[in-house]
């Protein structure tokens, strides 16, 4: 049988195990666009639960801990793989729910509630993706239930469903199989699943990521930021690094210096090569370390800092920050009565395109886009924060629709109306067609209408080498998209922005807003400008805007 304890433990070596896995996960994303990657959300829902069931006590039931974790992904859930997980687990929850222990058996039909939740909420569900993982995974563990309902005997069936399922996924989707990977989803579910199974069957909670192996003599961050992972228990006062060139006249192994340093501090690191050794220490005594040092060779970098005064001076800045960011939240995004008729919320990142939206009439924005997609939660409190009886989402990226509409259901004092904008432009589209005199629900269908009458451009750079719609790219590579597909590459980005322009542009175009980000410069924007407007004649209005957008160096909106 398992109780709360044991699915808290489960859910927490599953939330560990994708966590560890979260880069390679990232990088079996086939579309070479760098994005809110598949591991990194699902990694993050999973944080979120985590974060939950570390407060539950031990007396609490699996029917409530699986109620609290389900809870917590939704809230928590980022990108649509997070969103699917959320679902799967929130019908999980729903399976067992009132149940103090349950069954291996109880588990499998759990799941059943979980994948069917799932289904439904997928508009136009796509076979060989998460689901067909989780689908599977649940009917290869109900047959295993039958034969017997030890928990540990069906999860090993789901987890054995789910990765033969998962290998399976290229021979469902084509695109998967020209790519040759399986898919990102179905591979975090089946990490998740098996982080899980280590404690039923083997009672092993999967640790989260350490970095306890020893670093290599480049990784500088580590070593610089080797004090801050121990400031809630400075034992010693100072942090002392230095880099040694070694004497080839010395013939001592450097681990006899790590044994010295131990004798006299801790969160010792030494590291070396023929050349050089690298260490660090917590010691009361800096002049002890160099003095030891220097028989290994000569001092090349020293470095002492008093960690204690540092703690003070960061713990000081750090409650000043909190302080100012908590009246700055208290202040924007504090709940409010819906008491006007309608309002908007969009989702964008940068400064530019953040005040674009204000302009138009935009309650609050929502900080994120392609390479960092919002959680339900930073939703949800950005509508509430919106004083108004329906407020109306526009999550301006395809990864964040899903997301979005699962805010509509947790806003009990208001109605939300998800309007899908899935680009930019088409989210300034429907804002522009706003029409405030105008019966509600009729001025948001032509706000829809709107958003599908405007073609989106972007330039970008690919962020793996891939295959794509029989396109071959390297990483680094600049990329141009019209409507989301890949449709050249150049080595230019304001190049590409011509070219994809020109060919955007058609007769009977009215309006081009060319809009720029990081990366480029207002001196290249303008040449940008002015060669599309003296390609596209007088009869084109172009407006050229700093964005100030991360990942695209150009958004076009054409209408």
């Amino acid at each position: 049988m398992v109780n709360g304890t044991d699915l808290k433990q489960a859910l927490l070596s599953g939330a560990n195990n994708i966590q560890r896995s979260r880069t390679a996960i990232d990088e079996l994303n086939i579309f070479p666009v760098p994005d809110g990657d598949t591991g990194t959300n699902m990694s993050m829902t999973m944080a979120a639960a985590a974060a939950e069931l570390e407060t539950l006590g031990s007396g609490t039931g699996a029917g409530e801990a699986a109620k609290k974790a389900a809870s917590a992904l939704l809230r928590g859930a980022r990108g649509n793989s997070g969103v699917i997980l959320s679902l799967l687990f929130r019908g999980f929850a729903k399976g067992i729910e009132g149940m103090d222990e349950v069954t291996g058996a109880d588990l499998a039909n759990a799941l059943g509630l979980g994948v069917e939740a799932a289904y439904k909420a997928v508009m136009k569900p796509t076979e060989g993706t998460i689901l067909t993982v989780a689908r599977l995974a649940y009917e290869s563990g109900k047959a295993a239930a039958s034969v017997d309902e030890d928990p540990a005997f069906v999860w090993a069936a789901v987890c054995k469903g789910a990765a033969e399922a998962l290998e399976e996924t290229p021979e469902l989707l084509p695109v998967l199989k020209r790519a040759g990977v399986v898919d990102a989803g179905g591979k975090g579910l089946c990490v998740i699943f098996d982080g899980m199974l280590s404690v039923w069957k083997d009672g092993v909670v999967i640790p989260a990521e350490d970095r306890s192996a020893p670093p290599s003599l480049a990784d500088d961050e580590f070593f610089r930021n080797a004090a801050a992972e121990f400031d809630e228990d400075i034992r010693f006062t100072y942090c002392t690094e230095l880099i040694v060139g070694r004497d080839p006249a010395c013939e001592t192994d450097p681990q006899a210096l790590r044994a010295y340093f131990e004798s006299i501090g801790d969160c010792v690191l030494v590291v070396d090569d023929d050349e050089i050794i690298k260490t660090h220490v917590h010691t009361e005594n800096p002049g002890a370390v160099l003095q030891k040092a220097l028989e290994f060779g000569q001092l090349l970098t020293v470095k002492v800092e008093n960690m204690k005064e540092q703690h003070r001076r960061a713990a000081e800045e750090n409650e000043r920050a909190k302080v100012k960011a908590a009246a700055q939240e208290k202040e924007s995004l504090a709940p409010a009565e819906p008491v006007d008729e309608v309002g908007f919320v969009a989702v964008a990142a940068g400064a530019g395109l953040r005040t674009l939206f204000t302009d138009l009439g935009c309650a609050h924005i929502v900080d994120g886009g392609q390479t960092m997609n919002p959680s339900t939660a930073d939703l949800l409190t950005a509508v509430l924060a919106t004083p108004a009886q329906t407020v109306v989402i526009l999550p301006n990226n395809k990864n964040i629709i899903l997301a979005a509409e699962q805010v509509i259901p947790l806003a009990k004092d208001r109605r939300v109306v998800v309007l899908p904008s899935r680009t930019i432009p088409q989210g300034l589209s429907a804002m522009l067609a706003y029409d405030p005199d105008a019966d509600l629900d009729a001025c948001l269908q032509e706000m829809e209408e709107a958003m599908q009458s405007v073609s989106t451009g972007q330039i970008t750079f690919a962020a793996r080498d891939s295959e794509f719609g029989g396109m071959k790219m390297k990483e680094g590579e600049i990329l141009a998209l019209e409507n989301g597909k890949v449709v050249s590459t150049e080595k230019d980005p304001c190049q590409a922005a011509v070219k994809l322009a020109k060919s955007m542009i058609e007769r009977d175009t009215s309006f081009v807003t060319l809009i720029y980000g990081d990366g480029i410069t207002e001196a290249q924007a303008e040449e940008v400008y002015e060669r599309i407007k003296s390609k596209a004649g007088s009869d084109v209005e172009i407006t050229l805007v700093n964005g100030g957008q991360p990942v695209y160096y150009f958004i076009l909106s054409v209408e």
